[in-house]
Formats: C-alpha cells, structure tokens, sequence
C-alpha cells in the first residue's frame, strides 16, 4: 500500500520534514517488453519537505526486478533496476509540471506511476548480452 503524505497533520505537529520506506504492487501493464514480468513489489526510499506555502517536494528512489526472457537471445534473464523520484506537489490543482493535491494529504501513486515509467527499460538483457553490448 502507498502511504499518503498528511500535510495538515504535520504541520499542525511542526513537523516539515520526513523519510517514507515502503514497498507496493507494480501496475504491470506498464511493462511492455515481451514475455518480461514484475519479480515481487516495487520497493521504495522516499524523503519529504512541507514548505511555508504547504507546497511538498518528494525525491527518493525506487527499485525493482524484472525476470523473464532476454530480449536478444530469449534466455534466462533476471535484472534489478533503480530509478529516481522527484516531485513537487501545490495545493489544489497541479500545473502540468508539478502535481497537486487536494484535502491536505498528497496522493504519491501518479508521482510513483510516473517514476517507474522512467525507470522501466526499453528491453530485458540476460548476463551474457550485456557484456556483448558493452565491449
């Protein structure tokens, strides 16, 4: 399950900043490369700062493995892959650069969504096609 920032809550605890450490499910038609599947949950490390404005910026990371056939030679392959989290939430409605939120809690799921589509590789390389690709 993804948490949800309080905004209201924290500030009336004085409290601006904070880190956040779960894991969640993987939308898996995000996944568009060829007999490639999700292996387990999305695992993510997330840090956050509520400004005088209520405005909320999150950065952080996130991680994940990807399992199934290598998309050169269709053997065995298995890879886990990083990608970065970072985004500014405004009270209200978002303005196409920065997302919004509304009943003083942010919402992460879109930001999350967001950031795996970044982090997803075009295609899945078993051990012996990346070194092949690298020399």
């Amino acid at each position: 399950m993804i948490p949800e920032i309080d905004v209201r809550t924290l500030t009336a605890k004085k409290i601006s900043e904070g880190t956040l450490s779960f894991s969640f499910p993987p939308e898996v038609d995000l996944l568009e490369i060829p007999f490639t599947a999700f292996e387990g949950e999305i695992a993510a490390e997330l840090s956050y700062r509520i400004f005088e404005d209520d405005s909320v910026e999150v950065t952080g990371r996130i991680a994940f493995v990807l399992a199934g056939s290598c998309s050169r030679c269709l053997g065995e392959a298995r890879r886990r892959f990083e990608g970065g989290v970072e985004g500014y939430f405004l009270r209200g409605e978002g303005d196409g650069e920065n997302y919004g939120y509304t009943g003083g809690k942010v919402h992460l799921d879109e930001l999350l969504r967001d950031s795996l589509m970044f982090a997803l590789p075009a295609r899945l390389l078993c051990d012996a096609c990346t070194q092949w690709e690298n020399e």
